[in-house]
């Protein structure tokens, strides 16, 4: 009994190394399927302890940040126009 055993692992030893590494990787997928469910969790709990006014003074960051970029584009076309009105000046060509 115990000989057929050792004989049919031999015989099949490549099965046998398949399923071993199909349970690690198995195993592996679950491991990391319930870190995923840990981070996932750990964000909704912070965010339910910041609460609506830790969002909306992030957002209140962001539209000050979005208008100072938009007055540095609004200064950096002013800065392009009056180089090509000096320019075309210069070349006697009218745009």
């Amino acid at each position: 009994m115990v000989e057929g055993a050792r004989s049919w692992m031999r015989e099949n030893s490549g099965l046998i190394y398949f399923l071993i590494a199909q349970f690690i990787a198995i195993g592996a997928m679950a491991a990391s399927a319930i870190a995923y469910m840990v981070k996932l969790e750990t964000r909704v709990s912070i965010m339910e302890e910041r609460g609506a006014a830790y969002t909306v003074g992030r957002m209140d960051e962001m539209k000050l940040k979005i208008n100072a970029l938009e007055q540095q584009i609004e200064h950096n076309e002013r800065s392009i126009n009056r180089i090509v009105d000096v320019m075309t000046k210069k070349l006697n060509i009218s745009p």
